[in-house]
């Protein structure tokens, strides 16, 4: 098993939310990278705010296709 995973997007936490749901919903469970948030939470601040989505490379293209139908 690949502990590498490919960033499929980057933005608001709204954005992410409904990004997260969607993919729940086809099996898909992503990886949520809150940098701000992580920042805060070491003490540290941090001027971005945007959230990624990481999905396992198996799984890119199934979460592309989401993401598409998401955008349209």
């Amino acid at each position: 098993m690949s502990l590498e995973y490919i960033k499929i997007f980057s933005g608001t936490e709204i954005q992410v939310i409904n990004i997260r749901d969607a993919l729940e919903k086809v099996i898909i469970i992503p990886i949520i990278k809150d940098r701000f948030e992580s920042a805060r939470l070491a003490g540290f601040g941090s001027f971005l705010t945007d959230q990624e989505v990481w999905v396992h490379p198996d799984e890119e293209k199934q979460a592309k296709e989401v993401l598409e139908s998401l955008f349209l």
